[in-house]
């Protein structure tokens, strides 16, 4: 084991820890000043924001700027926009407006430290590590520090600007263990950047599988969002559950996380990649109507959305190693962020929905209208994510032209991304 592979998954704990305390905090925060669903909705708006306005240039930027350089950044920035909501919190000087600016830097520092973390995974461990490494990184993002970050971060808010304070020290701390991981001289291209990324975004559209996955995800993304955006208050006004309990209601999020990274290998061996994307796609459509129905148990909703999480997890196992699959080494980069500017970029408009529609129908009504979206969702998988499908993207693979240098050489990504849509492909999400 490497040394710089041990310092990047402590570099991940604690970049972990600094930005769940935050993702946590800033929802309870806005509940401290309003009830108004809409506004609530609004610091998930703005928060998700980043995802759209910046992915595609975050995508240029890891690729030309030294990656341990970008992370760091990216946790002062965190860093940062914690220091300023604790400071506020001490002094009674807390807003919504200084909260929609502290959850756009947050996300903003979250879209680069991802990007240039799982970037970074390639110069610390080698190929036939990286399944395993990448198995590690997401359980500490998504799993392992989030059965303990949750309840922490409730409680912290519960008691003042803990949780805030909190998330500095974490942040701080990752700034300093970046300073130890091995960084690369990036060579800048000579490409125009907008050329950069309009080769990801035209790949990407081109290929019908991976055009189908990311439409997939956009509509899931879209339903999603509408809920998360007012499950603070859905669990505050209905199950009627204080911070602390809401904080452990997230923890079982996690807990489904994790508990599916042991099996989710063996599901998608067994029935494939086209059948575990389509029951996964049938399963977030029963939980979200779940939601939408059931009495105010937390028992059960707290089981709900634990299923929910491991139908996630499935779901994107798939998709992820089917963009990995059938894109050429030299556009990966450029179309991962591209998927997550179209996919992700439905968020806030999710966001939105969520809150102008518990406005005015009321809380439950937001789930109705989420699982309508993602049977949208669900659709566009069972028709666009046949098994056919994935035969015929695997010919196409099979007879494309060794792509091992095309990073090189703009033309050659360009030529290869036109090749590699002649035959019916589909496509992949979160």
């Amino acid at each position: 084991m490497s040394r710089g592979w041990v310092r990047l998954q402590a570099v991940a704990v604690s970049g972990s820890v600094a930005e769940g305390l935050m993702l946590t905090a800033l929802p309870l925060v806005a509940l401290s000043i309003t009830n108004d669903p809409v506004q609530v909705s609004l610091v998930n708006i703005v928060g998700q924001a980043p995802w759209l306005l910046f992915s595609l240039f975050a995508g240029v930027l890891i690729d030309r700027v030294r990656r341990t350089t970008v992370l760091g950044v990216a946790y002062v920035v965190q860093a940062g926009a914690a220091l300023v909501l604790a400071v506020a919190g001490v002094a009674g000087a807390v807003s919504l407006p200084l909260l929609l600016v502290v959850a756009f830097c947050v996300t903003s520092a979250q879209v680069l430290g991802d990007g240039t973390t799982g970037a970074l995974v390639t110069d610390v461990v080698p190929p036939d590590r990286f399944a395993a490494a990448n198995t590690r990184l997401m359980l500490i993002d998504r799993g392992a520090v989030q059965f303990v970050v949750p309840p922490a971060a409730g409680f912290l808010v519960g008691v003042g600007s803990g949780a805030p304070i909190a998330a500095v020290a974490a942040a701080l701390l990752a700034v300093v263990l970046t300073r130890g991981l091995p960084g690369k001289v990036v060579v800048r291209p000579r490409s125009h950047p907008l050329r950069d990324i309009a080769d990801g975004l035209r790949f990407l559209v081109r290929t019908r599988l991976l055009l189908s996955i990311t439409v997939a995800v956009a509509l899931g993304s879209f339903s999603a969002s509408a809920g998360m955006a007012l499950f603070a208050l859905y669990s505050l006004e209905i199950l009627h559950l204080g911070t602390v309990q809401y904080g452990v209601l997230l923890t079982c999020m996690a807990a489904g996380w994790v508990a599916s990274a042991f099996f989710v290998h063996r599901v998608v061996a067994r029935i494939g990649y086209s059948w575990s994307m389509r029951i996964a796609q049938i399963g977030m459509v029963v939980t979200q109507a779940m939601i939408a129905v059931l009495p105010p148990w937390a028992a059960a909703i707290g089981f709900v959305v634990f299923a929910q999480s491991a139908i996630v997890m499935l779901w994107n196992v798939c998709s992820q190693s089917s963009r990995q699959r059938f894109t050429p080494a030299g556009l990966l980069g450029r179309v991962l962020t591209s998927h997550r500017a179209l996919a992700w970029g439905m968020n806030p408009l999710g966001a939105l929905t969520g809150g102008l529609v518990a406005s005015a129908f009321g809380l439950r009504a937001v789930w109705v209208a989420a699982t309508a979206i993602q049977i949208g969702a669900l659709t566009v998988a069972w028709l666009g994510l046949s098994p056919r499908a994935f035969a015929d993207a695997e010919r196409v693979v099979a007879e494309r032209p060794d792509d091992s240098a095309a990073g090189t050489a703009d033309e050659t990504a360009a030529d290869t991304a036109g090749d590699a849509v002649g035959e019916p492909t589909a496509g992949k999400s979160r």
